[in-house]
């Protein structure tokens, strides 16, 4: 089992331009990114045509393009990729949502992962929307659902990867929480 510091470390070696490392570095992000991926679709319906190896595959193609990133640490490579992964299954939903009209919209259940809600479930294409609305006033709490709902990544981790302290993580997290489930709600 490889350690958070051991792919900081590869990350590191890689952006100061380290091939080797980045040779050591792919299994294990891949891994890492396959987990990822298959608790997403894990929420997914049953019957959903994008598999978690093509999430994975879509996700790792955008990250090896983002030469250009200086990556600092493994709580910043997994808040990218968990952006990019929201911004492939955001996409995917609105095109199958176009080509059925607004009907069968994927679902996914905020209270599995957020505890926004005790029986409701949402369209992901409205949490998106709702997220986009945050952001728009206050984009350090729509990155912090960012990296928590979408990423997976822990109070902690989030902290490291935004430079706050873990309190203000919570307390943006709780408050974001409750502003989509009033967002999304009022959607409906």
């Amino acid at each position: 089992m490889t350690t958070p510091s051991e792919v900081t470390g590869l990350l590191l070696a890689w952006s100061n331009g380290d091939e080797s490392a980045y040779e050591k570095l792919i299994p294990l992000v891949y891994a890492e990114l396959h987990r990822l991926a298959h608790h997403y679709m894990g929420r997914e319906r049953p019957d959903h045509t994008l598999q978690t190896t093509a999430l994975v595959n879509e996700a790792y193609v955008r990250l090896i393009d983002q030469r250009r990133v200086h990556w600092q640490n493994r709580a910043q490579f997994f808040g990218i990729s968990a952006e990019l992964m929201r911004r492939i299954l955001v996409d995917y939903a609105r095109k199958e949502k176009y080509a059925k009209r607004g009907g069968g919209a994927r679902k996914i259940s905020l209270d599995e992962v957020a505890e926004i809600s005790d029986d409701k479930t949402t369209d992901l294409t409205a949490l998106d929307d709702a997220l986009k609305e945050l952001a728009t006033f206050d984009a350090r709490k729509a990155r912090v659902v960012e990296l928590r709902f979408f990423g997976g990544l822990s109070n902690d981790e989030v902290a490291e990867v935004m430079g706050l302290h873990a309190n203000t993580v919570s307390r943006d997290w709780n408050a974001a929480k409750a502003w989509l489930y009033d967002a999304v709600m009022s959607a409906e």
